[in-house]
């Protein structure tokens, strides 16, 4: 191995000749290039993104040559693209784990066979910097590195997502230089960053040169003080130079209007002070950023000041004097393609998605994000909670008492964690869209964490320290009056009412994690909104997670497909946990985040009372009335127009209600169902969605005074065609059942109907079938082990005896009593079915089931039948709601309506195939061919209705979407179920509701099956 002080397993260096951190900025000459924010028109700033030479070694022992030297030959080597993450370049192992270490859990060592990536590149300087200091800025580089210029060495750092500053103005000559950098894939900063994440390596973020003024300003800290109330702000710069600097600065409104100036001489240390009367103020929905001009020799530095007051008072959060809930995302730098290197564009397509969907919050889980993403968050408006690098969660696997808090007890640590709160707060204290400081994430809790958040305190008081890992159940230190706020990871809805009820909980509670957002799910959202908006001490929260982790990969014959834990090989590895999120790795929404946008709602519109037309419309915003909001309402009966127009909201004031009349009469009397929908809508474009934009939604049903249809209610009008008698023919087992224009035959052995057809067209494929299992969902990950043990997914129906018989009304009924059950189990259910068919070729269904209570199974994922059509039933219309899947408790972004699809479109694909596509309270739906040759399905009371070319088998079986192509079956598989249980968040969150399991133990189910040719009809 080349000579190399092992600096990467020495807890007393995390750096060497690294500059002390200052806040984000990039130094140009004149104010309008500074005032573009773009860091490629300051002839003082130098990319060094591109292409290197790049040699991986699977150990640093392997690192021989001394390729830092400016005659080595670096020639042969491959070509890489910086920034970037080498993993996803073809070099070392691609690795996911969620807790565990991917090495030997012996702090602060890590093993001798250290993969390293050697770096290096030849670069100008312009004759123009000759006179300058020079410095070199890494943006992030995970997880260590050494540094050389010309062949000298120049400094060493780590603390992966945070910036390294070096001045190596004595190693640069005039033209042409050689840089050369070693990076390490582990070092003993890799204990204190254990986040659930792919484990990347590599300069990851930006390189870039700075040419600065011997004599420049080296940090600016902007300082906020209210006086009156918020009729006058005091902005308080503190300036710090490397010398005796004439300083001068300008604050400057968006009209580019100079609201104030100041001059003064600093020598090292001093401080601007501007006055500004009405103010305008910063939030999220307002997000006014004043422009701050610094201006040092030749330097213009340009700072966003965005005024804004962060408090904690009497167990209330409050930004600008207002009690604001957080309605967060936790979002992980992830992309596709690029692993944790995430081009502007793709921060900005995060950004516009979450403003679409009703987000105003972000959790950088779990490090400081880009500086530029800050940037971003204070112009399109989002509170950040800005989180330390820092989490050790896999320390706490060493089963020893007490051992997750080993390294934050440990003195020995207490640098490294000063390290990464000093940095990322001195890097971030000027951007208006942090409203809290995060320690870092599941780092157990004890002195280190205590000496951070004292250190930010004083450093900044103005914004609340956070930190989850302090809350009591982890056994930490119980000193906690150095944390501003409660917090709590996946607590239940009951957990977080209790804490808001408690007086003794005297501070405001935050979710930093909640509802669990792994593949189809969450189901909770509205339950948890519920709450919060109840009580002013429970603040909000931050879903997990914004986005699915998959790496973009391809199959051996080339099918492309997004990858999870362990389809590199990679051990050990935590599997598909890193698919938890609202959106795709290529960001598209899953129906989870349709969820979120309805849940989250900036207005809600409830009826009053509807005879007279009177509804409350209730403003959620905290900071902006409704001037800037549509709202278009109409009403349907029974899906036809009868009456719509528009609301005036002007002057609803925020956090307000105001009962408003429709122009509209009910009749006393009236047959069918009134649906009343209103839509909310952006009058005007924005900078992030375009007018007409749908903010939200709501609807209203009247119930109709005439009596429920029956349930043979048919649709066809039998009375106008011939109606004779059922012909029956019992042959073997066999039973058929023969009218006018259709011919069913049943299975007297099975007690099922074997087959529907009308006019010669058959409209089943295979015996009807009684089910209880679904393919589990993500958030069945637990439960489902119980439902296996008790053979739910083998579990086959069992009749006892099975007679028919004429009615005296002409109809067929054919009766048995049954059960289902498992191998080797006893009876998971018990019931009686009756198939009643009429003249008209309807077959009505009636079952009365008991589940057997005494044992000690766990929920039903399911109940109901299931029937398989013949290839070209593509065709899906039904009543309910929609337009995508919903479950019992994931239902608020679905409308009542009337739909037509097909069976592909009713799919929604997760990575890891599961339970998809399912319509709850489907009141009707006819699954047919291109011709509107089907069956029709209705029920009085509604039932979980799915069409899929997939069976639950299927389903259960595949571990990846691309393996369902070979699965794909020409039939159509579809499931009318009397409920399906909800889906729930409890992958990583409470368990499923009992309001949401399917739990009946003794119900009644009837159902109506009819053949149609629904184009006659």
């Amino acid at each position: 191995m080349i000579r190399l002080d092992r600096y990467w397993e020495n807890l007393n260096v995390l750096q060497v000749n690294r500059e002390a951190p200052r806040a984000a900025y990039i130094p140009f000459v004149d104010e309008n290039s500074a005032k573009s924010g773009k860091r490629g028109r300051s002839p003082v700033y130098q990319t060094l993104n591109g292409a290197w030479k790049f040699k991986y070694h699977k150990s640093v022992l392997n690192v021989v040559d001394p390729f830092y030297e400016e005659t080595a030959d670096v020639s042969t080597w491959d070509d890489l693209i910086v920034p970037s993450c080498w993993q996803v370049n073809g070099y070392d192992q691609l690795q996911y784990t969620n807790i565990d270490y991917p090495f030997p859990n012996d702090p602060p060592f890590v093993p001798n066979d250290n993969p390293a990536g050697l770096y290096v590149r030849e670069f100008n300087i312009s004759n123009q910097w000759d006179e300058k200091e020079k410095y070199i800025v890494f943006e992030g580089v995970n997880a260590c590195f050494y540094l050389w210029i010309n062949g000298q060495f120049a400094g060493y750092s780590q603390g992966s997502r945070m910036p390294s500053e070096f001045n190596v103005s004595s190693l640069l000559k005039p033209g042409k230089n050689k840089i050369a950098v070693m990076v390490l894939k582990w070092c003993d900063g890799s204990y204190l960053e254990d986040q659930d994440s792919w484990r990347f390596s590599g300069i990851f973020r930006d390189v870039y040169m700075l040419a600065r003024d011997c004599v420049h300003v080296r940090d600016v800290f902007n300082k906020q003080k209210f006086e009156d109330g918020f009729r006058k702000v005091v902005l308080t710069t503190e300036i710090e130079t490397n010398g005796h600097l004439n300083v001068s600065a300008d604050l400057m409104d968006v009209e580019g209007k100079v609201v104030a100036s100041v001059n003064a001489l600093i020598d090292s240390k001093g401080t601007l002070r501007f006055e500004v009367d009405d103010p305008k103020l910063w939030s999220a929905e307002t997000p006014y950023l004043y422009e701050l001009y610094v201006r040092g020799g030749s330097e213009v530095l340009r700072f966003p000041v965005g005024f804004k007051q962060l408090t904690v008072e009497g167990g209330v959060f409050r930004i600008n004097g207002q009690a604001v809930k957080l309605k967060g995302v936790n979002r992980h730098d992830s992309h596709p393609e690029l692993g944790q290197t995430i081009p502007v564009t793709h921060m900005i397509k995060d950004l516009i998605l979450m403003k679409k969907h009703n987000v105003n919050t972000i959790r950088t889980s779990h490090y400081p994000n880009d500086s530029r993403f800050m940037d971003l968050c204070n112009e399109y408006g989002f509170y950040v909670v800005d989180e330390a690098d820092l989490e050790s969660h896999g320390i706490g696997t060493g089963h020893i008492e007490g051992s997750a808090h080993s390294i934050s007890r440990d003195p020995d640590w207490k640098a490294a964690f000063m390290d990464r709160a000093v940095r990322m707060v001195e890097r971030d204290k000027n951007h208006p869209c942090v409203v809290m400081w995060s320690l870092g994430n599941e780092s157990g809790y004890e002195a280190n964490h205590i000496a951070m958040a004292e250190w930010i305190r004083e450093r900044d008081p103005s914004i609340p320290v956070h930190y989850e890992g302090a809350a009591p159940h982890y056994k930490g230190s119980s000193q906690i009056d150095c944390l501003d706020l409660e917090s709590r990871m996946y607590a239940s809805v009951q957990e977080i009412e209790a804490y808001a009820k408690d007086e003794n909980n005297v501070k405001p509670l935050f979710l930093c994690e909640y509802s669990h957002a792994m593949g189809n799910g969450p189901g909770d959202l509205k339950d948890y909104w519920d709450v919060i908006y109840r009580y002013p001490k429970l603040i909000g929260g931050c879903v997990w997670e914004w986005n699915d982790h998959g790496i973009a990969t391809e199959t051996k014959d080339g099918t492309p497909f997004f990858a999870y834990g362990g389809d590199f090989g990679d051990k050990p590895n935590d599997g598909n946990f890193c698919i938890d999120g609202l959106v795709t790795p290529d960001r598209k929404p899953h129906t989870g985040l349709l969820e979120l946008k309805k849940v989250l709602a900036p207005v809600r519109i409830e009826e009053h009372d509807l005879k007279v037309g009177e509804i409350k419309v209730t403003n959620l915003y905290d900071f902006i009335d409704l001037s800037h909001v549509g709202v278009f309402w109409k009403i349907e009966l029974d899906g036809r127009l009868i009456q719509q127009g528009q609301l005036d909201t002007e002057g609803i004031l925020p956090q307000n209600s105001r009962l408003m009349t429709l122009p509209f009469n009910l009749p006393e009397t009236f047959i069918g169902r009134y649906v009343l929908t209103f839509s909310i809508w952006l009058k005007e474009e924005t900078r992030w969605a375009e007018a007409g934009h749908e903010i939200s939604f709501e609807q209203m049903e009247w119930k109709c005074d005439k009596p429920s249809l029956e349930i043979g209610d048919d649709v066809r009008d039998v009375s106008v065609k011939p109606s004779p008698a059922l012909q029956t023919e019992e042959t073997g087992r066999w039973l058929t059942v023969e009218g006018f224009d259709f011919r069913h035959v049943f299975d007297l052995e099975s007690g099922t109907v074997h087959r529907i057809s009308r006019n010669g067209v058959n409209m089943l494929d295979a015996p009807s079938a009684f089910t209880v299992w679904r393919a589990p969902t993500d958030n069945d990950m637990h439960v489902k082990e119980k439902w296996l043990e008790e053979g739910y997914d083998r579990a086959a129906m069992k009749t006892y005896h099975c007679n028919w018989a004429k009615t005296n009304d002409g109809n067929v009924e054919i009766r048995s009593r049954f059960s289902i059950s498992a191998d080797s189990r006893a009876s998971i259910l018990s019931g009686e079915l009756c198939w009643n068919v009429n003249v008209s070729g309807e077959i009505r269904l009636i079952l009365n089931v008991k589940v057997q209570a005494e044992l000690p199974y766990p929920y039903l994922p399911r109940f109901g039948l299931r029937l398989s059509m013949p290839p070209g039933m593509e065709e899906v219309e039904y009543s309910g709601f929609g337009p995508h899947e919903s479950y019992v408790d994931k239902r608020q972004s679905v409308k009542r309506g009337q739909f037509l699809t097909t069976v592909d479109e009713m799919f929604e694909n997760y990575i890891m195939p599961q339970e998809n596509g399912s319509r709850y309270g489907t009141e009707w739906a006819i699954v047919s061919n291109a011709q509107g040759m089907g069956l029709r399905f209705s029920t009085q009371n509604g039932f979980s209705f799915n069409a899929s070319h997939f069976s639950p088998e299927d389903l259960t079986e595949a571990q990846h979407d691309w393996e369902l192509a070979k699965m794909k079956s020409k039939n159509t598989i579809v499931h009318l179920d009397y409920k399906m249980s909800g889906v729930g968040s409890n992958s990583c969150g409470p368990v499923l509701a009992e309001a949401y399991r399917l739990n009946d133990k003794e119900f009644q189910y009837e159902l109506s099956l009819t053949p149609v040719f629904k184009e006659d009809e």
